[in-house]
Protein backbone atom coordinates (compact mmCIF):
# COMPACT_ATOMS: atom_id res chain seq x y z
CA UNK A 1 0.00 0.00 0.00
CA UNK A 2 1.37 3.43 -0.67
CA UNK A 3 2.81 4.53 2.73
CA UNK A 4 1.48 7.50 4.37
CA UNK A 5 4.66 9.34 4.35
CA UNK A 6 3.69 9.40 0.60
CA UNK A 7 0.62 10.26 0.38
CA UNK A 8 1.67 13.63 2.36
CA UNK A 9 4.29 14.26 0.87
CA UNK A 10 2.10 14.38 -2.68
CA UNK A 11 -0.26 16.53 -1.38
CA UNK A 12 2.08 19.30 -0.08
CA UNK A 13 4.68 18.72 -3.31
CA UNK A 14 1.48 19.19 -5.95
CA UNK A 15 0.14 22.04 -3.53
CA UNK A 16 3.61 24.23 -2.99
CA UNK A 17 6.36 22.86 -5.29
CA UNK A 18 7.06 24.06 -8.43
CA UNK A 19 9.19 21.72 -10.71
CA UNK A 20 11.75 23.84 -13.04
CA UNK A 21 14.57 23.18 -15.18
CA UNK A 22 17.53 24.16 -14.10
CA UNK A 23 21.27 23.18 -14.51
CA UNK A 24 23.55 21.01 -12.68
CA UNK A 25 25.15 23.82 -11.01
CA UNK A 26 22.00 25.63 -9.85
CA UNK A 27 20.30 23.09 -7.27
CA UNK A 28 17.76 24.86 -4.92
CA UNK A 29 18.65 23.06 -1.63
CA UNK A 30 16.18 21.95 1.16
CA UNK A 31 17.58 22.27 4.49
CA UNK A 32 15.76 18.89 5.54
CA UNK A 33 18.73 16.16 6.23
CA UNK A 34 21.43 16.22 8.13
CA UNK A 35 24.80 15.40 6.47
CA UNK A 36 25.46 12.40 4.23
CA UNK A 37 28.75 10.32 4.07
CA UNK A 38 30.00 9.05 1.15
CA UNK A 39 33.21 6.94 0.36
CA UNK A 40 35.00 7.21 -2.98
CA UNK A 41 38.10 4.56 -3.74
CA UNK A 42 39.76 4.90 -6.77
CA UNK A 43 42.87 2.46 -8.37
CA UNK A 44 44.15 3.40 -11.48
CA UNK A 45 44.60 -0.04 -12.39
CA UNK A 46 40.98 -0.92 -12.12
CA UNK A 47 40.28 -0.76 -15.80
CA UNK A 48 42.38 -1.97 -19.01
CA UNK A 49 41.01 -1.13 -22.04
CA UNK A 50 37.79 -0.88 -20.85
CA UNK A 51 37.40 -4.16 -18.88
CA UNK A 52 38.06 -4.20 -14.40
CA UNK A 53 40.71 -6.08 -13.44
CA UNK A 54 38.80 -8.63 -11.27
CA UNK A 55 41.34 -8.52 -8.27
CA UNK A 56 41.84 -4.53 -8.41
CA UNK A 57 38.01 -4.15 -8.30
CA UNK A 58 37.70 -6.86 -5.16
CA UNK A 59 40.40 -4.91 -3.29
CA UNK A 60 38.39 -1.77 -4.09
CA UNK A 61 35.06 -3.72 -3.14
CA UNK A 62 36.84 -4.68 0.18
CA UNK A 63 37.99 -1.05 1.28
CA UNK A 64 35.41 1.11 0.42
CA UNK A 65 33.00 -1.35 2.19
CA UNK A 66 35.26 -1.40 5.58
CA UNK A 67 35.57 2.26 5.48
CA UNK A 68 32.17 3.19 5.31
CA UNK A 69 31.22 1.22 8.05
CA UNK A 70 34.32 1.97 10.23
CA UNK A 71 35.12 -1.72 10.20
CA UNK A 72 38.82 -2.96 10.35
CA UNK A 73 37.64 -6.75 8.89
CA UNK A 74 36.07 -6.89 5.33
CA UNK A 75 33.65 -9.84 6.80
CA UNK A 76 32.54 -7.71 10.53
CA UNK A 77 31.93 -4.65 8.13
CA UNK A 78 28.87 -6.65 5.40
CA UNK A 79 27.62 -8.71 8.88
CA UNK A 80 27.18 -4.67 10.74
CA UNK A 81 24.90 -3.98 6.99
CA UNK A 82 23.43 -7.80 6.68
CA UNK A 83 22.84 -11.00 8.88
CA UNK A 84 23.04 -14.89 7.76
CA UNK A 85 19.14 -14.83 7.90
CA UNK A 86 18.80 -12.12 5.58
CA UNK A 87 17.84 -12.95 1.83
CA UNK A 88 20.17 -9.91 -0.39
CA UNK A 89 18.86 -8.53 -3.15
CA UNK A 90 21.85 -7.10 -5.68
CA UNK A 91 20.16 -4.47 -7.73
CA UNK A 92 21.71 -3.68 -11.18
CA UNK A 93 21.05 -1.72 -13.68
CA UNK A 94 21.45 -4.06 -16.84
CA UNK A 95 20.07 -1.52 -19.41
CA UNK A 96 23.28 -0.36 -20.71
CA UNK A 97 24.82 -3.52 -21.34
CA UNK A 98 27.98 -4.91 -19.29
CA UNK A 99 30.38 -2.12 -20.24
CA UNK A 100 28.25 0.98 -19.90
CA UNK A 101 25.65 -0.33 -17.21
CA UNK A 102 26.38 -1.90 -13.75
CA UNK A 103 29.41 -4.26 -14.11
CA UNK A 104 29.61 -7.98 -13.64
CA UNK A 105 32.86 -7.37 -12.14
CA UNK A 106 31.35 -5.36 -9.33
CA UNK A 107 28.86 -7.22 -8.82
CA UNK A 108 31.42 -10.27 -8.60
CA UNK A 109 33.37 -8.51 -6.18
CA UNK A 110 30.11 -7.81 -3.83
CA UNK A 111 29.16 -11.69 -3.52
CA UNK A 112 32.20 -12.56 -3.14
CA UNK A 113 33.02 -10.32 0.04
CA UNK A 114 29.21 -11.64 0.97
CA UNK A 115 29.58 -15.34 0.47
CA UNK A 116 33.28 -14.72 2.71
CA UNK A 117 31.05 -12.73 5.44
CA UNK A 118 28.69 -16.20 5.71
CA UNK A 119 25.73 -14.81 3.66
CA UNK A 120 25.39 -18.31 1.43
CA UNK A 121 24.41 -18.58 -1.83
CA UNK A 122 20.85 -19.29 -1.62
CA UNK A 123 20.25 -16.05 0.14
CA UNK A 124 21.70 -13.98 -2.57
CA UNK A 125 19.77 -12.77 -5.79
CA UNK A 126 20.94 -10.37 -8.32
CA UNK A 127 17.85 -8.31 -9.81
CA UNK A 128 16.34 -6.24 -11.95
CA UNK A 129 13.47 -5.44 -14.28
CA UNK A 130 13.84 -7.37 -17.17
CA UNK A 131 15.55 -10.89 -17.88
CA UNK A 132 16.29 -10.35 -21.65
CA UNK A 133 18.87 -6.89 -19.67
CA UNK A 134 19.77 -9.22 -17.28
CA UNK A 135 21.27 -11.38 -19.92
CA UNK A 136 22.74 -9.66 -22.72
CA UNK A 137 24.59 -7.21 -19.69
CA UNK A 138 26.60 -10.97 -18.62
CA UNK A 139 24.79 -11.45 -15.21
CA UNK A 140 23.55 -15.00 -16.48
CA UNK A 141 26.09 -16.04 -16.76
CA UNK A 142 27.50 -14.30 -13.66
CA UNK A 143 24.92 -16.05 -11.66
CA UNK A 144 25.71 -19.59 -12.73
CA UNK A 145 29.33 -19.30 -12.38
CA UNK A 146 28.99 -18.05 -8.39
CA UNK A 147 25.75 -20.34 -7.77
CA UNK A 148 23.55 -17.51 -7.15
CA UNK A 149 20.34 -17.01 -8.02
CA UNK A 150 19.59 -13.98 -10.83
CA UNK A 151 15.83 -13.29 -11.11
CA UNK A 152 13.48 -10.62 -13.20
CA UNK A 153 10.48 -8.78 -11.89
CA UNK A 154 8.55 -9.34 -14.86
CA UNK A 155 8.82 -12.80 -15.00
CA UNK A 156 8.79 -13.36 -11.16
CA UNK A 157 5.38 -11.35 -11.40
CA UNK A 158 3.67 -8.11 -9.18
CA UNK A 159 2.32 -8.20 -5.91
CA UNK A 160 -1.24 -7.11 -5.70
CA UNK A 161 -1.35 -6.00 -2.28
CA UNK A 162 1.85 -3.67 -2.80
CA UNK A 163 1.63 -0.64 -5.14
CA UNK A 164 2.27 2.91 -5.46
CA UNK A 165 -0.98 4.75 -6.65
CA UNK A 166 0.06 8.45 -7.53
CA UNK A 167 -1.97 11.31 -6.20
CA UNK A 168 -2.64 12.40 -9.40
CA UNK A 169 -3.80 9.85 -11.85
CA UNK A 170 -1.41 9.47 -14.27
CA UNK A 171 -2.56 6.17 -16.70
CA UNK A 172 -0.31 5.36 -19.66
CA UNK A 173 0.22 2.89 -21.92
CA UNK A 174 0.23 -0.93 -20.18
CA UNK A 175 2.76 -3.07 -21.63
CA UNK A 176 3.02 -7.02 -21.88
CA UNK A 177 4.30 -8.11 -18.36
CA UNK A 178 2.89 -5.43 -16.34
CA UNK A 179 0.22 -6.91 -13.83
CA UNK A 180 -2.93 -4.98 -15.44
CA UNK A 181 -1.87 -5.61 -19.51
CA UNK A 182 -4.98 -6.48 -20.89
CA UNK A 183 -7.48 -5.32 -18.59
CA UNK A 184 -10.52 -2.97 -18.79
CA UNK A 185 -12.30 -0.82 -15.92
CA UNK A 186 -12.14 2.24 -13.52
CA UNK A 187 -8.77 2.64 -12.39
CA UNK A 188 -7.02 -0.19 -14.73
CA UNK A 189 -3.39 1.28 -15.14
CA UNK A 190 -3.50 3.53 -12.29
CA UNK A 191 -1.48 1.63 -10.10
CA UNK A 192 2.20 0.59 -10.51
CA UNK A 193 2.37 -2.91 -8.34
CA UNK A 194 5.69 -3.96 -6.56
CA UNK A 195 7.46 -6.57 -7.76
CA UNK A 196 7.53 -9.95 -5.79
CA UNK A 197 11.12 -10.32 -5.24
CA UNK A 198 11.39 -6.85 -3.63
CA UNK A 199 8.19 -7.54 -1.50
CA UNK A 200 7.71 -11.03 -0.80
CA UNK A 201 11.59 -12.64 -1.25
CA UNK A 202 14.13 -10.29 -0.47
CA UNK A 203 14.77 -8.58 3.20
CA UNK A 204 18.35 -6.27 2.10
CA UNK A 205 19.07 -4.49 -0.92
CA UNK A 206 22.03 -3.61 -2.01
CA UNK A 207 21.76 -1.11 -4.98
CA UNK A 208 24.86 -0.82 -7.67
CA UNK A 209 23.91 1.84 -10.25
CA UNK A 210 26.38 3.06 -12.83
CA UNK A 211 27.69 6.93 -13.81
CA UNK A 212 25.45 6.74 -16.49
CA UNK A 213 24.03 10.23 -17.91
CA UNK A 214 19.91 9.85 -18.13
CA UNK A 215 19.07 13.42 -20.08
CA UNK A 216 15.70 13.53 -18.53
CA UNK A 217 16.99 13.80 -14.40
CA UNK A 218 20.77 13.75 -14.80
CA UNK A 219 21.32 9.73 -14.24
CA UNK A 220 20.56 6.45 -14.45
CA UNK A 221 21.39 6.60 -10.66
CA UNK A 222 20.57 5.14 -7.44
CA UNK A 223 16.95 6.51 -6.96
CA UNK A 224 15.91 5.97 -10.72
CA UNK A 225 17.26 2.51 -10.83
CA UNK A 226 16.32 0.85 -7.76
CA UNK A 227 12.47 2.81 -7.66
CA UNK A 228 11.80 2.56 -11.83
CA UNK A 229 13.51 -1.47 -11.61
CA UNK A 230 10.99 -2.26 -8.77
CA UNK A 231 7.46 -1.66 -10.04
CA UNK A 232 5.23 -2.02 -12.91
CA UNK A 233 3.29 0.33 -15.11
CA UNK A 234 6.70 2.48 -15.12
CA UNK A 235 6.18 3.92 -18.97
CA UNK A 236 3.89 6.60 -18.21
CA UNK A 237 5.92 7.95 -16.32
CA UNK A 238 9.36 7.45 -18.28
CA UNK A 239 10.58 9.60 -20.97
CA UNK A 240 8.74 12.61 -18.82
CA UNK A 241 11.50 14.49 -16.50
CA UNK A 242 8.50 15.96 -14.51
CA UNK A 243 6.61 13.09 -14.11
CA UNK A 244 10.16 11.43 -12.78
CA UNK A 245 10.45 14.15 -10.58
CA UNK A 246 7.34 12.96 -8.65
CA UNK A 247 6.99 8.94 -8.99
CA UNK A 248 10.94 8.11 -8.55
CA UNK A 249 11.26 9.42 -5.11
CA UNK A 250 7.66 8.83 -3.79
CA UNK A 251 8.14 5.37 -5.23
CA UNK A 252 11.49 4.83 -3.37
CA UNK A 253 9.82 6.01 -0.36
CA UNK A 254 7.40 2.67 -0.09
CA UNK A 255 8.21 0.92 2.82
CA UNK A 256 8.75 -2.31 0.85
CA UNK A 257 11.72 -0.43 -1.56
CA UNK A 258 13.95 2.21 0.22
CA UNK A 259 13.40 0.87 3.64
CA UNK A 260 15.10 -2.32 2.47
CA UNK A 261 18.15 -0.57 1.20
CA UNK A 262 21.44 -0.85 3.31
CA UNK A 263 24.28 0.07 0.71
CA UNK A 264 24.38 2.25 -2.03
CA UNK A 265 27.49 1.59 -4.58
CA UNK A 266 27.75 4.22 -7.94
CA UNK A 267 29.84 1.99 -9.59
CA UNK A 268 32.31 4.99 -11.30
CA UNK A 269 34.50 2.58 -13.41
CA UNK A 270 33.65 4.51 -16.35
CA UNK A 271 31.32 7.75 -16.72
CA UNK A 272 29.71 7.82 -19.14
CA UNK A 273 28.46 11.32 -20.33
CA UNK A 274 26.26 10.89 -23.43
CA UNK A 275 23.85 8.08 -24.60
CA UNK A 276 21.36 7.27 -21.86
CA UNK A 277 21.34 3.59 -21.52
CA UNK A 278 22.58 2.77 -24.81
CA UNK A 279 26.56 2.00 -24.58
CA UNK A 280 28.58 4.14 -26.22
CA UNK A 281 32.80 4.35 -25.49
CA UNK A 282 33.00 7.38 -27.33
CA UNK A 283 31.20 9.32 -24.77
CA UNK A 284 32.78 7.57 -22.08
CA UNK A 285 35.74 8.92 -19.57
CA UNK A 286 37.92 6.27 -17.32
CA UNK A 287 37.50 6.98 -14.11
CA UNK A 288 38.82 3.61 -12.22
CA UNK A 289 36.26 4.54 -9.39
CA UNK A 290 33.64 3.23 -6.61
CA UNK A 291 31.69 5.22 -4.11
CA UNK A 292 29.85 4.07 -1.50
CA UNK A 293 27.39 5.33 1.03
CA UNK A 294 24.10 4.79 2.64
CA UNK A 295 22.81 8.08 0.86
CA UNK A 296 21.25 7.26 -2.71
CA UNK A 297 20.49 11.06 -2.65
CA UNK A 298 24.34 12.22 -1.85
CA UNK A 299 25.32 9.57 -4.70
CA UNK A 300 23.16 10.64 -7.70
CA UNK A 301 23.68 14.32 -6.55
CA UNK A 302 27.55 14.09 -7.12
CA UNK A 303 27.04 11.45 -10.33
CA UNK A 304 24.96 14.98 -11.65
CA UNK A 305 27.59 16.77 -11.13
CA UNK A 306 30.57 14.52 -12.28
CA UNK A 307 29.35 14.13 -15.51
CA UNK A 308 28.50 17.56 -16.12
CA UNK A 309 32.16 17.83 -15.69
CA UNK A 310 32.85 15.25 -17.82
CA UNK A 311 30.75 16.99 -20.61
CA UNK A 312 32.49 20.42 -20.17
CA UNK A 313 35.93 18.94 -19.98
CA UNK A 314 34.86 16.99 -23.73
CA UNK A 315 33.45 19.87 -25.47
CA UNK A 316 29.68 17.93 -25.30
CA UNK A 317 26.48 19.32 -25.98
CA UNK A 318 25.27 21.10 -22.71
CA UNK A 319 22.46 19.17 -20.94
CA UNK A 320 19.62 20.65 -19.05
CA UNK A 321 18.18 17.54 -16.92
CA UNK A 322 14.93 18.66 -14.29
CA UNK A 323 16.53 18.10 -11.18
CA UNK A 324 13.61 18.65 -9.12
CA UNK A 325 13.92 14.91 -8.64
CA UNK A 326 16.50 14.92 -5.86
CA UNK A 327 15.09 18.21 -4.05
CA UNK A 328 11.92 16.10 -3.92
CA UNK A 329 14.23 12.92 -2.95
CA UNK A 330 15.23 15.40 -0.01
CA UNK A 331 11.66 16.87 0.84
CA UNK A 332 10.87 13.11 2.00
CA UNK A 333 14.00 12.67 3.81
CA UNK A 334 15.52 10.16 1.18
CA UNK A 335 19.00 11.80 1.65
CA UNK A 336 20.89 14.81 1.32
CA UNK A 337 21.23 16.84 -1.82
CA UNK A 338 23.34 19.68 -0.11
CA UNK A 339 26.68 19.40 -2.07
CA UNK A 340 28.20 21.49 1.74
CA UNK A 341 26.56 18.47 3.61
CA UNK A 342 27.85 15.59 1.35
CA UNK A 343 31.13 14.69 3.02
CA UNK A 344 33.21 13.12 0.74
CA UNK A 345 36.26 10.95 1.53
CA UNK A 346 38.18 9.27 -1.01
CA UNK A 347 41.23 7.14 -1.10
CA UNK A 348 43.45 5.85 -3.50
Amino acid sequence: MVSKKVSIYSIFLFGLLTITQSRADDFVFNPTNGTARVVIIENSNAISDFAPNDSVVQQMVNRGVADLTGKTNVSAAWRSLISSNDVVGIKVFSGGGEISGTRPATVAAIIRALLDAGISTNRIIIWDKRQDDLRSAGFVALGRQLGVRVASCVEAGFDPTNFYLPDSPVIGMLLYGDMEFGKKGDGVGRKSFVSKIVSQQITKIISVAPLLNENGIGVCGQLYSVAIGSVDNTFRFEGDADRLAVAVPEIYALPAIGDKVVLNVTDALLGQYEGGAKGLLHYSEVLNQLWFSRDPVALDTLAVKELAREREAHDAPEVKPNLALYENAALLQLGVNETNKIRVEKFR
